[in-house]
């Protein structure tokens, strides 16, 4: 049985309140489909539509081919350890972070084609030479990806997928949470952001099962408030003057 410290209460008894209802389906032990459904959005300008057809080739990962030993093979000049950010959206977050840390490397996951044109953009005007991209399915670079090699899984605000019939698209699933606990280093992190509470919820439930995890939080203001030097996203602005908050949850990967 979990302990919850009463500093983290509110958000543990949400996950509680909502732990049968969002996971009383066996999905998570059997589903394996696609974790995203929207591929195309408006059309892209001239220049990213050059761009998605010149510059992605030279940064896009290939699975169909065998892993390397570790990811930081991937990178040039060489990088001292490997992050992923699933669905970076416009990418805010994973320039900054990229900025930020030259000497990691990243690979950003994002099937959105929009998406994947911004950041081919900003990877340009930057000249950013730590990141690498994947445009497809996220559970398959998960099964891609070398064991024990990530230092640390990023999800930020993702898409809820609020009806019941679309709960199986949500990446976060057991078979996911276990394939995470593969591919982290022992006490790599994964870090979600949402302000959907529903799915904050339901992801406190899967990882607090979870035998490789522990959550990092140890009072209220550990995931009320963002880690430091976060780089809100767009669609993260748009909650604040929404009025919806986010929560911010750190968890660790357990040594073995």
């Amino acid at each position: 049985m979990v302990t919850i410290d009463r500093r983290v209460q509110p958000i543990a008894h949400l996950a509680c309140n909502h732990q049968r209802a969002f996971i009383d389906m066996n999905e998570s032990v059997h589903h394996q489909g696609s974790f995203f459904g929207r591929r195309k959005g408006h059309k892209l300008r001239a220049h990213q539509a050059d761009l998605v057809d010149k510059l992605l080739p030279h940064l896009a990962l290939a699975i169909d081919g065998p892993a390397p030993a570790s990811l930081v093979e991937l990178f040039d000049p060489p990088v001292e350890a490997v992050r992923l950010e699933i669905g970076f959206g416009g990418g805010e977050h994973l320039i900054a972070e990229a900025l930020a840390h030259p000497s990691t490397g990243f690979i950003g996951a994002e099937p959105y084609v929009n998406g994947m044109a911004k950041i081919l953009a900003r990877i340009e005007q930057e000249n950013i030479r730590n990141i690498r991209l994947f445009a497809g399915d996220a559970a398959a670079l998960m099964a891609w990806v070398p064991a024990h090699d990530l230092n640390r899984i990023d999800l930020i605000h993702p898409d809820p997928w609020p009806k019941r019939r679309h709960w199986k698209r949500r990446f976060v699933q057991d078979a996911m949470v276990g394939a995470m606990a593969r591919a982290l280093r022992a006490n790599g992190e994964f870090r979600f952001v949402s302000d959907i509470d529903s799915y904050n919820a339901w992801t406190l439930a899967h990882l607090l099962r979870a035998p490789d995890f522990d959550w990092t939080a140890e009072r209220a203001d550990d995931w009320r408030k963002p880690w430091p030097n976060y780089t809100m996203t767009r669609y993260g602005r748009k909650a604040e003057r929404e009025g919806r908050r986010a929560a911010y949850l750190r968890f660790r990967r357990r040594a073995a």
